[in-house]
């Protein structure tokens, strides 16, 4: 990939990620490590991106929790270096599974509460939090079954595919 695709590719990775909530400079090297062949040293990323070192190693550190890149060592010399997940279906299942797990997952929390103190006052309220907390139990069976198999749910995206006839294939 030549330098000026890659530059726009890391831009628009960094622009999508702050829509989708992530923080811009996490998103950008994200970017820059699924734009780069070889293993990156934190001095590599600050240089290419123009950021801190403080800053590219906290966004290094929410990635590797996120487990969509690895810190891996190069024969012969000490410094780390990080690679993206090769597996971009790998990726996807990680990205959504972390973030049913931060974001999902407390929202079925909170509507639990809310249901759990809605007063008898408020049955127009309570009638609504029942209805969330329904759709969202059945929300959560759906991910929870989707995210418990990444094999199984690419298959099953590729089906569906085919039989709404959204496949490019044709």
């Amino acid at each position: 990939m030549n330098e000026r695709t890659k530059e726009q590719f890391v831009e628009s990775w960094g622009s999508m990620g702050m829509l989708w909530g992530i923080n811009r400079s996490m998103a950008r090297i994200h970017a820059l490590l699924i734009a780069t062949e070889e293993p990156l040293t934190l001095d590599d990323i600050c240089g290419e991106l123009q950021i801190s070192r403080g800053n590219a190693s906290m966004s290094l550190k929410e990635l590797r929790s996120w487990r969509v890149i690895q810190r891996v060592h190069v024969p012969g010399d000490r410094r780390d270096f990080y690679v993206t997940e090769r597996d971009v279906w790998s990726m996807f299942f990680r990205i959504a599974d972390e973030r049913k797990r931060r974001e999902f997952d407390p929202a079925i929390t909170a509507v639990k509460q809310a249901l759990d103190s809605a007063g008898p006052k408020e049955s127009k309220v309570k009638e609504r939090l029942v209805q969330m907390g329904e759709l969202l139990t059945i929300m959560d069976k759906v991910m929870s079954h989707a995210l418990s198999d990444e094999h199984r749910s690419h298959t099953l995206l590729q089906l569906a595919t085919k039989m709404m006839g959204l496949d490019d294939s044709k």
